[in-house]
């Protein structure tokens, strides 16, 4: 089958649409990346998420405005690489997405109860394009009791498991998660921050949306008084399972740190941040496995980060590190296609939650299926 995978993430970074060729299911998996793109949100929509996320004056009416809007965002992005690639609505058999998390709470207060929100209907993409959506993947795993995150290990396991050697795969895009793989043991969780802190210092700073290759993080030094609060957060001495987001290292966060530590200077405050991200790479192996993996695969948008790589090999000596373009991947890609592997394990009616990463009680098929509302049209002959 060919299928479209989007992934849009806490970075905010854009919409990551990967364009497969796609056979079998479980193990037996073939996937076969054809096109990669990453489409731009709009600002307005951006700013609106953002607002969504943090903001307690955002109201239900605007979010559900959003919803759609975000919508016609993935559409516009599945629109995109069909031009590309010169494709008809019929030549695309499925499109996974995951959508735009609002608001992920896998540990509940009060009179609240464990659950995710993602945002960007379905309905918009499958009306658009006249194809069936495979959408909402986090919560049939919280209804079995999991935290919804992360996903992307099953299509790691199924994918880059290897016989006799420990692999890990680390994904570092907003928010860094770690997937460790021992044979058939399979463990993973968010390890802590990825480019979220060092994005927002540079949009505030520098007025960017990121720090390219990790320059500016190469100008600057660590501040040892920063450093030893980070190391502070509550979330690194959680054990696994365990997932987090913006709501703890958003801009929130940053904004707090900024204003205390108003006397370091601006590339040592992304100096600092980016081995912050990668301390928390580190610990995330050294204090929760007793074998350190042999081999360390870096994707997402941090694998680009040249500085913070650097830090991450010092760090983790006693591993290989690599990047998915060192395997003849793609590190921006890599999550998207794993949307397209999961869309792939639904249709087939195939559980496809780890559950000792998430902690469910059971291993469950998930996501929800938006079918093609002209199917019928098409089996007629119309």
């Amino acid at each position: 089958m060919y299928a479209i995978g989007l992934m849009s993430g806490t970075s905010l970074d854009g919409i990551d649409v990967a364009y497969c060729k796609i056979e079998g299911f479980g193990y037996n998996s073939k996937v076969e990346l054809l096109d990669f793109i990453t489409y731009p949100i709009t600002d307005s929509v951006k700013e609106k998420i953002k607002r969504a996320c943090l903001s307690k004056d955002f109201s239900v009416r605007e979010l559900c405005s959003l919803n759609f809007e975000f919508g016609k965002e993935l559409s516009k992005a599945v629109a995109y690489i069909k031009i590309k690639n010169n494709l008809k609505d019929e030549d695309i058999d499925f499109v996974a997405s995951h959508g735009q998390t609002i608001y992920h709470l896998p540990n509940p207060e009060k009179d609240e109860v464990k659950s995710t929100l993602q945002i960007g209907e379905p309905s918009v993409i499958a009306y658009d394009h006249k194809v069936k959506v495979i959408s909402n993947f986090r919560v049939m795993d919280m209804a079995a009791s999991g935290e919804g995150a992360p996903l992307v290990p099953y299509s790691e396991k199924i994918l880059y498991a290897k016989k006799d050697k420990v692999v890990a795969l680390h994904n570092i895009g907003g928010i860094s998660n770690l997937t460790y793989i021992d044979n058939d043991k399979v463990v993973a969780f968010d390890s802590g921050v990825g480019n979220m802190m060092i994005d927002e210092a540079m949009r505030r700073f520098y007025g960017k949306e990121y720090d390219y290759q990790g320059e500016i993080a190469a100008s600057g030094k660590l501040s040892k008084t920063l450093f030893e609060e980070l190391k502070k957060h509550p979330f690194l001495a959680k054990k696994p399972p365990k997932s987090t987001g913006r709501e703890e290292f958003g801009s929130q966060y940053v904004s707090y740190l900024l204003d205390k530590y108003q006397d370091v200077k601006p590339e040592d405050i992304i100096h600092t941040f980016t081995y912050f991200t990668a301390y928390c790479i580190y610990q995330g192996y050294y204090d929760f496995f007793e074998k350190i993996p042999d081999e360390i695969i870096i994707a997402g948008g941090g694998a680009y980060n040249l500085t913070l790589l650097k830090m991450i090999k010092t760090l983790l000596k006693d591993s290989v590190i690599k990047t998915q373009e060192d395997i003849g991947y793609s590190s921006e890609a890599k999550e998207a296609i794993a949307f397209v592997v999961l869309g792939n394990e639904t249709l087939n009616l195939s559980p496809s939650n780890v559950k000792s990463v998430t902690g469910a009680r059971d291993e469950v098929i998930l996501g929800n299926i938006t079918e093609n509302p002209f199917r019928r049209n098409y089996e007629m002959g119309k």
